[in-house]
């Protein structure tokens, strides 16, 4: 019996033993190991339900899941082998029996992190601050926009005397009012405090009592307020305990919990070590509040106000001033900051802004990454359609449906994208596009902001995951909607054009699809108990033109009066001077278990690299390292030349033909400078397959020999 994917997951991760915690978020499933070198990181990523896996700094792993993490945690942690790992990493993070999610998150991706411990920690803070109150700032945002659709369509009258429309804002005000108290209680928790602590001190600031302290009129001389003519607000400082006090609206307020939170882990923890545990229950809490909550309204408070503001003006400076630049570098500096972690400091300051100014205009470019996104993984799911490709077919709709329905990007980046990096080379360009688009009409035709200043580019006065649900709450939602479109459109479109996969990825999932077909075609034939025979089999999952292959174990055919045909035989030539090898010998891991067909390795002595055969170029990769030729009869052969040379990006590479170009045998189809190719550190050893030998009746290699190009070297049985 095969094992299960979750066993299978644990044993790749090198096994239970090397386990000494595992929780998990939306998607991914979060590893603490004894040691991270254990990890088989290829199968993880060839494993069938598994999206990707990522090393992180020290002993951190995560294994990327998708929408169905929480199933795959609970058939892990399930695991016989798994009992003793599971209640003690529950009781050493929590105390209690079991984990929640949030309890413990892995460190930033290693890509790009991992070498500062104290900067994966502030991101990591950042992000656990943030993510446990996603699902309700989208429902929020989703209610914003179908408010806004309806005032639009005249269903609704946008009448402050409408008691309805109050009630329903109500609703979604309550989220975006008392954020800083959410943000406070899981920034708390993240550090390994009472979250209620946290919770409550922010509250504090946001009680009637504090509020009614900026009230000139009942305080007197104890109260003076002054006019911000460039933020549109009034400015309070009160005398308390003889000391000024600056007084702010807190609500919707983000940076202040945040720091308040910091500040109230090392008082907690402080306390915790000074006062005796008999009496900690009361007097931590007591003179934490004291302590934290005076820090707070006098220092911590005034100070992350400032701190958001500054850096909203700054923002809005640019967007200004260099609207341009502003609208392109936000699309495409997101494709890299989503994957690392790095744009959490981005959402708060887009809560900053609509707390501070009324208005965000960084989500409108946001929005065309968002896009180009989701349009890279439609070009993908429309290429799984066409190759028969169920596997990417599934991960790429569910991927789309999380994106378009749900504004989620990460399905996609770490199913997909990341996983083939020729995507990002597309989506960017779809990134900068849509960035111009929006940037020239932003430019054209501005915003009007509640205040009736004009804003250049796009603004929204609700904080909105971008998906196609929340469309309607951006003002200029006409130049939003085009600008999104063309991002979306021109992503999937060069992806449907150039694909998003290298030639010998294409290559090894057309070998796989074409057998998986021939299995199941196998497979029906014989438990139906069909008079089609394997051999029939074979010939209907063959490519069109191609004899079928008959294998050696195939039941007789019946005796007919005619004599049996002859087997047609040919052969493959080698496509550079060299001594032969076998396919095992090469140290290629992906070719030597003949997923790509059987065939041979060459050491070449020559430069030059000609046609095996003749036929039609399939494909000519960029880089001119890998050529794909189809024979008149139906043979596919791959070229590769070198190993992992796809990384020289063409250097060292002369090509000398194109896609679609017929060749004759023995034709040039590039000049290598291998002494460059050995410089860089990569194996000169050129590979040769046909990638359809499960189609035919047999491919023969002459391995242990040297050969000149256009020597035979493949004897093919059709």
């Amino acid at each position: 019996m095969a094992a299960s994917t979750a066993s299978q997951i644990i044993d790749a991760v090198g096994g239970a033993g090397n386990v000494t915690s595992l929780t998990h978020c939306a998607t991914r499933l979060r590893f603490e190991l004894v040691d991270a070198g254990k990890v088989d990181q290829h199968r993880l990523e060839t494993m069938k339900g598994v999206l990707g896996a990522v090393p992180q700094s020290g002993n951190r792993y995560q294994v990327v899941i998708g929408g169905a993490v929480a199933s795959m945690y609970e058939e892990i942690m399930h695991l016989p082998q798994m009992a003793s790992m599971g209640g003690a990493a529950a009781s050493k993070e929590s105390g209690s029996g079991a984990m929640s999610n949030a309890d413990v998150k892995a460190a930033a991706r290693a890509k790009g992190r991992g070498k500062v411990a104290w900067l994966d920690s502030f991101f990591e803070y950042l992000a656990d601050s943030f993510r446990p109150i996603l699902g309700v700032l989208l429902g929020a945002s989703i209610i914003i926009a179908l408010v806004n659709l309806f005032i639009s369509l005249g269903v609704i009258a946008n009448d402050e005397a409408n008691t309805s429309l109050m009630f329903i804002k109500a609703i979604w005000k309550g989220v975006f009012y008392f954020l800083p108290i959410m943000v406070a209680y899981n920034a708390s928790k993240k550090l390994k405090v009472d979250p209620w602590l946290g919770g409550s001190i922010m509250a504090m600031l946001m009680t009637p009592q504090f509020a009614a302290l900026s009230d000139a009129k009942t305080w007197g001389d104890a109260v003076h307020c002054v006019e911000n003519a460039t933020l549109g607000t009034t400015d309070c400082t009160a005398t308390v305990f003889g000391l000024p006090m600056q007084l702010s609206d807190y609500s919707g307020n983000v940076f202040v919990p945040l720091m308040m939170a910091a500040v109230l882990a090392l008082v907690y923890h402080g306390l915790k070590k000074i006062i005796p545990d008999s009496v900690q229950l009361v007097f931590v809490p007591f003179f934490s509040m004291i302590i934290v909550g005076a820090l707070t309204a006098f220092i911590i408070g005034p100070l992350g106000v400032w701190v958001g503001n500054g850096l909203g003006v700054i923002l809005a400076w640019m967007n200004s001033y260099a609207p341009f630049v502003f609208a392109i570098a936000i699309p495409l500096l997101y494709p890299f900051l989503v994957p690392l972690g790095l744009h959490w400091p981005l959402n708060a300051l887009m809560l900053m802004n609509i707390q501070s100014m009324g208005y965000d205009f960084i989500q409108g470019p946001m929005g065309v990454w968002n896009f180009a996104c989701f349009g890279a993984t439609a070009g993908v799911l429309f290429i799984s359609i066409r190759d028969k490709d169920k596997e990417m077919r599934q991960t790429s709709i569910g991927a789309l449906a999380a994106g378009l329905l749900g504004g989620v990007s990460e399905p996609s980046l770490y199913g997909i994208h990341l996983r083939y990096k020729l995507v990002y080379k597309r989506m960017l360009i779809g990134c900068g596009v849509g960035g111009v688009v929006i940037a020239v009409l932003g430019w054209l035709f501005p915003s009007v902001v509640a205040s009736g200043e004009s804003v250049r580019g796009v603004t929204t006065t609700a904080f909105a995951f971008t998906s196609l649900l929340t469309v309607p709450v951006f003002d200029r939602m006409w130049v939003y909607g085009i600008s999104i479109a063309v991002s979306f459109a021109v992503s999937m479109a060069l992806i449907v054009m150039l694909d998003y996969r290298t030639p010998e990825q294409k290559a090894e999932v057309l070998a796989r699809v074409a057998q998986e077909e021939a299995d199941r075609k196998l497979e029906a034939a014989a438990g139906s108990g069909s008079a089609e025979t394997p051999a029939a089999v074979s010939e209907a999952a063959a490519p069109a033109g191609s004899p079928a292959a008959v294998p050696d174990d195939a039941p007789a055919a019946p005796a007919t009066p005619a004599e049996p045909a002859e087997p047609a035989e040919s052969t493959v030539n080698a496509p550079v001077a060299g001594h032969v090898i076998s396919l095992d010998e090469t140290g290629d891991p992906v070719f030597a278990s003949r997923a790509l067909g059987e065939g041979v390795g060459i050491q070449p002595t020559d430069s030059t690299v000609v046609a095996p055969v003749s036929g039609v170029l399939q494909t000519v990769a960029e880089t001119g390292h890998a050529f794909g030729i189809t024979t008149d009869d139906g043979v596919e052969v791959l070229v590769h030349v070198g190993i992992d040379t796809v990384k020289l990006n063409g250097e060292g590479f002369t090509v000398a033909v194109k896609a679609n170009q017929r060749v004759n045998a023995g034709d040039t189809l590039a000049t290598v400078d291998f002494d460059k190719v050995r410089e860089a550190g990569y194996s000169t050893t050129t590979l040769m397959t046909v990638l359809n030998t499960a189609a035919l009746a047999g491919v023969t290699p002459r391995t242990g020999v040297d050969v000149a190009a256009g020597d035979p070297v493949l004897d093919i049985q059709h």
